[in-house]
């Protein structure tokens, strides 16, 4: 076997080593895809989250500042003014109108990917499967000598000469 093809196995082995560790490798592209998509969502959520993080700070200035919002809280909370009277009615339920929305928990995805060593030991087999077939192929394809001449039933090797 020539050594081009010995090569050629090797070549064909880290190539498909390469390739798997490219594309589905620990820093490969399927890895990196999951990671667009995380970092996605994550941006969704943060953006989510400082919406209502605008509104509770303006509801705050409000409840600071503004003398309606502040007597519109106080009535809520059973509050009056000197000269209003409170007309209550039995029976009726309470009801909290108001939830704060605070966002969603988000947990943090492991990253799927084949491990190195899967990699190789691809790669590996592939390049000995390579060259099992090389080898063979270069068996089968050897021109069969006959080691010997049959002459009137007399076998004559042919030895080389001193």
């Amino acid at each position: 076997m020539k050594k081009v093809k010995y090569l050629t196995a090797l070549f064909i082995g880290t190539f498909i080593y390469v390739l798997i560790s490219v594309l589905f490798g620990q820093n490969g592209l399927w890895a990196e895809n999951q990671l667009m998509n995380q970092k996605r969502i994550i941006s969704a959520r943060t953006a989510e989250i400082q919406s209502i993080n605008d509104e509770l700070n303006l509801e705050k200035t409000a409840i600071q500042n503004d003398v309606d919002v502040i007597a519109a809280y106080a009535r809520k909370l059973d509050y009056v003014f000197n000269d209003e009277k409170i007309v209550k009615i039995k029976g009726l339920p309470y009801v909290q109108t108001e939830t704060y929305a605070t966002g969603s928990v988000l947990k943090q995805q492991s990253v799927a990917y084949v491990p190195e060593w899967i990699c190789k030991a691809l790669g590996l087999c592939i390049s000995s499967l390579m060259f099992i077939i090389l080898f063979l192929k270069d068996i089968i394809s050897m021109p069969k000598r006959k080691s010997f001449e049959v002459i009137e039933g007399i076998p004559i090797y042919d030895v080389s000469q001193i």
